[in-house]
């Protein structure tokens, strides 16, 4: 059942994503209020489908605070991608440069507002992540992150990005850590299960730490989930 499901899924979301993208074009000519609409029903659909035929519960423990945050998540899934944009209320999101530069999807996520950064962690990579998280935080929305730099298995906890710290100093935003457990449920294959992902909202960690201080505090917090596997029992 769990792979009809999940095939039923991608039948359903993937093309509806490129309805909702070119919707989302258009929505483009009238502002950032049409745009970010179409944005968020686009990940109320996903929601919906997730949780409705896929199976999947989203469990938040704690809250985010309202207010400019950079927000640090652990990353193992899409989902955690397309979800913390409902949890957080339409962050700007920073993202890898290949996907912004899609045709059609690029300009929507642009125009909704990302961070795109390249993979590698060069200075002018770095430059330029700097100067885009500056832009987006002068919009007063929180800006999410994902610290790893790509999607890790259950059980890894690999060291941070250089790309995280010099965003946090550069903003001077306080950071909100995530940990959360959606590998579990949502691997790197076709097929989805059916559980509870739990998002687990650590301590704010304040503004204007040591490189080394904030980045043990986030890399501890974003992985909570894996240093406590009775949770997952």
């Amino acid at each position: 059942m769990a792979l009809i499901r999940s095939l039923l899924f991608s039948a359903i979301f993937y093309p509806a994503t490129v309805v909702w993208v070119i919707a989302g074009v258009i929505a483009t000519l009238f502002g950032s209020r049409p745009t970010l609409a179409v944005v968020l029903s686009w990940v109320d659909l996903h929601h919906w489908l997730t949780t409705r035929l896929l199976g999947i519960r989203p469990d938040v423990e704690g809250a985010i605070p309202s207010g400019p945050h950079l927000i640090a998540v652990k990353h193992q899934s899409m989902y955690e991608t397309i979800e913390m944009v409902r949890i957080t209320k339409l962050p700007v999101i920073v993202l890898k440069k290949e996907l912004a530069d899609i045709p059609l999807f690029g300009f929507l996520t642009r125009s909704y507002g990302v961070i795109p950064v390249e993979r590698s962690a060069g200075a002018k990579a770095l430059r330029e992540l700097v100067a885009e998280g500056r832009a987006a935080i002068a919009t007063g929305r929180p800006v999410i992150i994902f610290p790893e730099g790509t999607r890790v298995r259950v059980g890894e906890t690999p060291t941070l990005k250089s790309g995280f710290t010099a965003l946090y100093r550069a903003l001077g935003l306080p950071v909100v850590p995530v940990a959360m457990d959606s590998g579990r449920l949502w691997g790197r294959g076709l097929v989805h299960r059916r559980g509870v992902v739990t998002f687990k909202v650590g301590e704010t960690i304040p503004s204007g730490l040591k490189r080394d201080e904030v980045e043990a505090r986030v890399h501890a917090a974003i992985n909570a989930l894996e240093l406590a596997p009775e949770r997952r029992a």
